[in-house]
């Protein structure tokens, strides 16, 4: 693990959340994003050596939706950036944690990722980021 990505938080509207951001940091977010996969709309703000990265829900079935209607809006996960994802999972795998992803796929922000079941992280959702090189 080599530092702290990002910090998702699930949001009812991109466009409300992204003018509180704007006026809590000062800037507005450097990329705006949909993960169709996925079910959200995405935007990132950097926050020194680590992002914000904001999700909305596109349909009510997204794992955003179901997150938000259960506990309300708020982090829903923390993200670490990896220099080889399949050989973290295989690490944490055998140190006991449970993956929520057998493989590696294509997340946000030009990212391959891979998810920990909160059950194995103390109510963390927890998040493998690594970059795709180009």
């Amino acid at each position: 693990m080599n530092k702290i990505e990002h910090i998702g938080i699930a949001v009812k509207s991109i466009a409300a959340a992204n003018e509180i951001y704007s006026k809590l940091l000062g800037y507005q977010p450097y990329k705006t994003e949909a993960v169709v996969s996925e079910g959200v709309n995405t935007s990132f703000f950097t926050c020194g050596d680590s992002k914000i990265e904001l999700l909305e829900a596109t349909n009510p079935d997204s794992p955003i939706a179901k997150f938000i209607e259960k506990r309300g809006e708020g982090v829903h996960h923390m993200a670490f950036s990896v220099d080889n994802i399949k050989a973290e999972m295989e690490r944490l795998e055998k140190e006991g944690f449970i993956l929520l992803n057998s493989e590696p796929k294509r997340g946000a922000d030009n990212k391959l990722v891979a998810f920990l079941h909160p059950k194995s992280s103390h109510g963390v959702l927890v998040e493998l980021c690594q970059d795709i090189a180009e």
